[in-house]
């Protein structure tokens, strides 16, 4: 008997995938595993290295280009920009990379594809409750009490993560073909980066770029996730909306590219 991959939305069969579930979780925690198995400090890189990138953010931005923090300490305001775009960083470089770094499952074993790439949200998730754990610590330290914006920070959560992975099924599934992608990647991203107000405001941005800035969904919705957590800054209901619907979008994209291309993984990985 030869089984064969379906195309388009009909591929999509969200019943099988919960059926795998267990595997799904099982290569999370195998990922955490083998990602701080042999580090003297395991666990604690995930706080060590948002922290000393907010360290340098806080010297370059704050200290030398005297950057606007909305009256925030500019380490806490940097790293609350770092834990956005960390989660959103980790999880597109983790789902791109899925298919590739389990070549050996895909071509003798059969389960549904998409379990690969959604099996690394929960891992990234976990890194981000370790930080969430660390921005707690440093707001008591600076006196800083979150206000009503903190009921956002679910659903800003679930927007950065559909954004991430639909780019994140896009590069991986072009990856499989073309694995230009995956030195691409990481250059594209490090100029989103700093496209993005990670390290600075919105309000930083010169007037006349603000417009074509904005285009960015990443604006709107790390300024959003910044003001969930400290309560300081804008939140521009537009820009959220926006940042909503590209999400949504990016994601079906990702999705429909990803279970379109499905049936040649196999053949060619």
């Amino acid at each position: 008997m030869t089984l064969r991959a379906s195309s388009g939305w009909v591929a999509l069969n969200l019943g099988e995938i919960w059926q795998f579930r267990d595997l799904i979780f099982t290569l999370a925690a195998r990922d955490l595993r083998l990602r701080y198995k042999q580090t003297a400090l395991g666990v604690i890189w995930v706080v060590l290295q948002p922290l000393m990138a907010a360290g340098i953010f806080s010297f370059v931005f704050g200290k030398v280009a005297q950057m606007p923090s909305d009256g925030l300490p500019y380490f806490l305001f940097s790293y609350a920009g770092l834990m956005g775009w960390n989660l959103f960083g980790a999880t597109v470089a983790k789902v791109s990379g899925s298919l590739v770094g389990n070549a050996h499952l895909i071509s003798k074993v059969y389960f549904p594809r998409l379990v690969l790439p959604l099996s690394t949200v929960p891992s990234v998730l976990i890194d981000f409750s370790v930080a969430v754990g660390m921005m707690v610590v440093l707001m008591f330290l600076y006196g800083i009490v979150p206000g009503w914006g903190l009921l956002l920070l679910p659903g800003l959560i679930a927007m950065l993560l559909l954004f991430a992975t639909g780019i994140g099924l896009c590069s991986a599934s072009l990856t499989v073909s073309y694995r230009d992608v995956a030195y691409i990647l990481p250059v594209a991203l490090q100029i989103l980066l700093y496209a993005s107000p990670v390290a600075y405001a919105v309000s930083a941005v010169p007037e006349h770029l603000r417009f074509w800035y904005q285009w960015n969904p990443l604006s709107g919705l790390l300024e959003a996730f910044r003001f969930s957590i400290l309560g300081r800054g804008s939140l521009d209901w537009t820009l959220l909306a926006y940042a909503a619907g590209a999400s949504a979008l990016v994601m079906a994209l990702g999705v429909f590219s990803f279970k379109r291309m499905e049936r040649r993984f196999a053949d060619i990985i």
